[in-house]
């Protein structure tokens, strides 16, 4: 509990420093418009495939291998952006196995310049001879680069966390979120001794002349390119099973000092698989399984391969919002929630992450609530609002590569939550979310889409709620003034808000200790209100996301509360 509270009052510190320092404004350079923008060598192809194999040596810590890059080609072109960090060398660019590309490099983008003009529609495929050092992480996962690291024997443990970074610093690709490939193979060499653990299903393990060991994983699914991964070090293996016909395997690899504690705490994997196919619908890659692999760091949302770094504890690595989320452990249950919702759907554009990390850690007070009851998951949900800092919007810029304010996590939970209130009918809520994923599932998509299926489903225009919580950093304020005349109290209220005709349905104390809906626009309305003190009046928090302005008055000198006439408060 004394761990809570600590992280609580950081949080609030936080919250207070931010306010007195307010961000400036983000500047774009050319570079991040190569690297975020959907321009015209990029989108005259769509990708089918990657194979990428590669040499990943701890003893100089370099990749060298290359990747085939198959694609369709939607308008005829004879020059192609792929990317690939610039402190990483491309030997030579290869056309359909035959013709040599020559190729030209501005900041992380490579731009090949094709032998011929391919004819919309052909299919063909590039292959990419590189090498060099990535990028070493210096504070995984919220830094990319590879981690090489050793277990306490003294043996390498090398990793990757590229989100946000790019996956294009160790490996040659599209690197844009808003198109992924059908399917991938990837193919990792490792010195002898060591096994590399990847995304999908080993097909082979292939012994090389030079002592090396080639893992051969393949991926049957959409992939995004941040997700690929390698783990690559002496792992204990355990495996089980979840559901039937057919039956999810679910394949653990762990140091083998772990491999007890392991067995105990990944116990908690089958049922928030369960919870989770209740919510959101079938666990989106059966086919190429689930597993989790310890990391040396805290953890990541790589598909079908989730990579855990929790340390055994409840919480965030023994820290939570509030009691329930110690019972928990924080790294299996969200980054687990990214197979459905970054995964499963993931945003074309990285300004839209929030449709990761906001679902995401919605579906961790989803997991609560179906463990341990609704009101459990309240207190979770709420327990994050120190964090919450409101000083840049969620949704950030498009075409820049700019991913919106940290808020997606813990004010995105809060968002979701109030969406469901205002709603107000959980059949329909969780059909949306169900219908989300069978609507969107291995596709890319962006926040209008989100908007627009949940207006289709409810029957109303909720572009309001979305462009005040998601496009402002103001939480919408409720203004409330009571009135106090003979025996009557009349509330005059309305909205404060950013977000043009900003309607939101929220509940209020009409008396004391009953919460009813009201419908307050930003222009000013009134109604008659049980008699109640000031004090009496609520908003009902835990279930809005909102601030309170209340202020009164009594016209009737008799009526003064404690000899104040008039009376406010935020």
């Amino acid at each position: 509990m004394q761990k809570m509270l600590s992280m609580l009052s950081f949080g609030l510190a936080l919250s207070l420093s931010c306010v007195l320092a307010q961000p400036k404004p983000p500047t774009f350079t050319r570079a991040d418009t190569l690297r975020g923008m959907l321009s015209p060598e990029r989108t005259c192809y769509d990708l089918t495939y990657y194979h990428l194999d590669v040499k990943v040596n701890p003893a100089d810590q370099s990749v060298r291998g290359s990747n085939d890059i198959y694609f369709r080609v939607m308008s005829a072109f004879s020059r192609m952006q792929i990317d690939l960090f610039k402190n990483m060398e491309i030997e030579k660019i290869v056309l359909d196995d035959r013709s040599p590309a020559p190729f030209t490099r501005e900041f992380n983008a490579v731009f090949v310049n094709l032998p011929k003009t391919l004819d919309k529609g052909s299919m063909h495929h590039i292959k990419i001879f590189y090498g060099g050092i990535p990028t070493v992480a210096s504070r995984p996962p919220w830094d990319g680069g590879l981690t090489w690291a050793k277990d306490s024997s003294g043996n390498p443990w090398v990793v990757v966390t590229c989100q946000g970074t790019g996956a294009s610093l160790w490996w040659p690709n599209k690197d844009h979120q808003a198109n992924k490939p059908d399917s991938m193979l990837i193919s990792i060499a490792v010195p002898k001794g060591l096994t590399d653990i990847s995304n999908g299903r080993l097909r082979t393990i292939t012994q090389l002349p030079s002592g090396w060991t080639r893992y051969d994983w393949f991926v049957s699914y959409p992939i995004n390119n941040y997700c690929v991964t390698i783990n690559v070090g002496k792992y204990a293996h355990f495996s089980d099973t979840y559901g039937a016909n057919p039956a999810l395997t679910l394949d653990y690899y762990v140091l083998p000092q772990n491999l007890e504690r392991a067995k105990k705490t990944f116990e908690q994997v089958k049922p928030m698989m369960a919870a989770y196919e209740k919510y959101f619908g079938k666990y989106p890659f059966y086919r190429d399984g689930y597993k989790l692999i310890e990391c040396p760091h805290t953890g990541m949302e790589h598909q079908s391969a989730v990579a855990y770094g929790n340390l055994w504890l409840g919480g965030y690595r023994g820290f939570a919002p509030s009691a329930v989320g110690l019972k928990f452990d924080f790294i299996i249950i969200h980054e687990s929630a990214h197979e459905w919702w970054g995964n499963g759907v993931t945003s074309k554009d990285v300004a839209d992450m929030w449709i990761h990390e906001s679902f995401g850690a919605y579906a961790e007070a989803l997991f609560v609530e179906d463990q341990w009851g609704y009101d459990e998951a309240l207190k979770y949900i709420n327990g994050k609002k120190p964090n919450v800092r409101n000083t840049e919007p969620i949704i950030g810029k498009y075409g820049v590569q700019n991913e919106g304010s940290g808020d997606m996590y813990d004010k995105g939970q809060l968002v979701l939550n109030t969406l469901r209130s205002v709603i107000d009918n959980d059949s329909l809520w969780f059909s949306i979310l169900k219908g989300l994923m069978e609507k969107f599932h291995y596709t890319t998509i962006a926040a209008e889409d989100v908007v627009g299926f949940v207006n289709e489903k409810t029957g109303k225009d909720y572009n309001y709620f979305f462009n005040q919580y998601l496009r402002s950093t103001k939480v919408p304020q409720l203004e409330v003034s009571l009135t106090f005349k003979g025996d009557s109290v009349m509330a005059t209220y309305r909205w404060n808000a950013d977000a043009q005709e900003f309607r939101m349905p929220v509940k209020v104390t009409t008396a004391p200790g009953k919460f009813e809906f009201i419908y307050p626009t930003t222009s000013w309305q009134r109604m008659n209100v049980a008699w109640m003190e000031p004090a009496d009046f609520r908003v009902d928090e835990s279930r809005f996301y909102v601030n309170l302005r209340l202020s009164w008055r009594y016209m009737d000198p008799r009526l003064q509360s404690g000899g104040n006439r008039r009376g406010s408060w935020f």
